[in-house]
C-alpha cells in the first residue's frame, strides 16, 4: 500500500486517501468528454477512487463514470450505493439494483458498495445480509454503510460478522464546518471498530474558505486557513483537505469534482504536510458541531 492509500477497514481493499465524488456527474452537462478528462486526471495524480450512487442523476452519474473508466482503461477503484427506497423490501430487489449498477458502470464487480442511508422498512440487518451474499458471489469487494450513527454501525458490523465479512466504511458528512462525527461518536467508533470514515462534502461546498465576517467562528477559521495557506504557498481548500486527512488515519475524503483542474488542485492535499502547530491553530478556529 502506498503512502497515499488507506485501507477500507479490514476488508483487504485499499483506496487513495483522496477520491472524487461524482454526485454532479451527468452525461449531458458538463459533457462526457470533460468527465473523461477528469477521471484521467484523477488517475494521473493518484486519486483513482470514484464514488457514485444509483440515485445520483437517476443513474446518469454511474453511466458517466462507467464510460469514463472504460475510455481510460486503467484500473480505477469504484464505489456505489444501494438506496433502500420504501418499495424495496427484498434481497432480490437488492440484487437487481446491484446488477443494474454494475451494468451502468460496465463492470462485473464493484470494489465497494454502500447502503446509502439507514432509513428502511426492513432495517440495516436485512441489507447487510444481502451485502454479505453479494461479496460471496464476487459482485462486490467490500461492504459499507452511509449516513449511519454508531448504533447502526454496530448493527451492520455484527450482521456482517456472522458471515465473516468486516464492515469496511461509513460514509458521512465531515468537514471543518461540519465536525459532527467527532461529537456524535462516529469517528471514535471508526477507530475502535477499524472502519474507514469516508468524508463527503469535505470542503462544505467550498464554504470552508468563504466564511461570513458576520460569523466570528467562520471568520476565525478563514483567517487560520489563509495564514497556513500563505506560509505553505497553497490554497485554503488544499489546507482544509490536508487538515481532514491529518485528523485521523481512518479518514478518506471524496471532494466533488467535474473538471480536471479541480482534481489536480485537490491532489495537492495528498502531499501537503501540516505541522502540529498549524493543525492545532486550524482546529482551534473551527467550532465542532454540537450533538443533536
Amino acid at each position: 500500500m502506498s503512502g497515499t492509500e488507506r485501507p477500507l477497514g479490514r476488508s483487504g481493499v485499499s483506496v487513495p486517501a483522496l477520491g472524487v465524488g461524482t454526485n454532479r456527474w451527468n452525461t449531458g452537462e458538463p459533457g462526457q468528454a470533460r468527465l473523461n478528462e477528469t477521471l484521467a486526471a484523477a488517475l494521473d495524480v493518484g486519486m483513482g477512487f470514484l464514488d457514485t450512487a444509483e440515485v445520483y442523476g437517476f443513474g446518469r452519474s454511474e453511466l458517466a463514470v462507467g464510460v469514463a473508466a472504460q475510455q481510460d482503461g486503467r484500473p480505477v477503484v469504484l464505489a456505489s450505493k444501494f438506496a433502500p427506497l420504501p418499495a424495496r423490501l427484498t434481497t432480490a430487489q437488492f440484487e437487481s439494483a446491484l446488477d443494474r449498477t454494475l451494468k451502468r458502470l460496465g463492470r462485473e464487480s464493484l470494489d465497494l458498495y454502500y447502503l446509502h442511508f439507514p432509513y428502511s422498512l426492513r432495517g440495516v440487518d436485512t441489507w447487510m445480509k444481502a451485502m454479505a451474499k453479494a461479496i460471496e458471489a464476487g459482485k462486490i469487494g467490500a461492504a459499507g454503510i452511509s449516513n449511519c450513527n454508531v448504533a447502526q454501525m454496530r448493527t451492520a458490523a455484527d450482521v456482517l460478522a456472522r458471515y465473516g465479512v468486516p464492515l469496511a466504511a461509513n460514509q458521512v458528512q465531515y468537514s471543518l464546518l461540519h465536525r459532527a462525527p467527532e461529537t456524535n461518536g462516529v469517528l471514535d467508533a471508526c477507530r475502535q471498530m477499524d472502519v474507514a470514515l469516508i468524508a463527503y462534502r469535505p470542503l462544505a461546498g467550498g464554504a470552508v474558505s468563504a466564511g461570513s465576517r458576520k460569523n466570528k467562528g467562520s471568520a476565525a477559521l478563514v483567517d487560520a486557513l489563509q495564514e497556513v495557506a500563505a506560509a505553505q504557498d497553497v490554497t485554503t481548500l488544499q489546507v482544509a483537505l490536508a487538515w481532514l486527512l491529518k485528523r485521523d488515519e481512518h479518514v478518506i475524503a471524496i471532494p466533488g469534482a467535474t473538471k480536471p483542474d479541480h482534481v489536480r488542485q485537490n491532489s495537492r492535499a495528498l502531499t501537503l504536510e501540516l505541522s502540529d502547530e498549524e493543525f492545532a491553530a486550524i482546529d482551534r478556529a473551527s467550532t465542532p458541531t454540537p450533538t443533536r
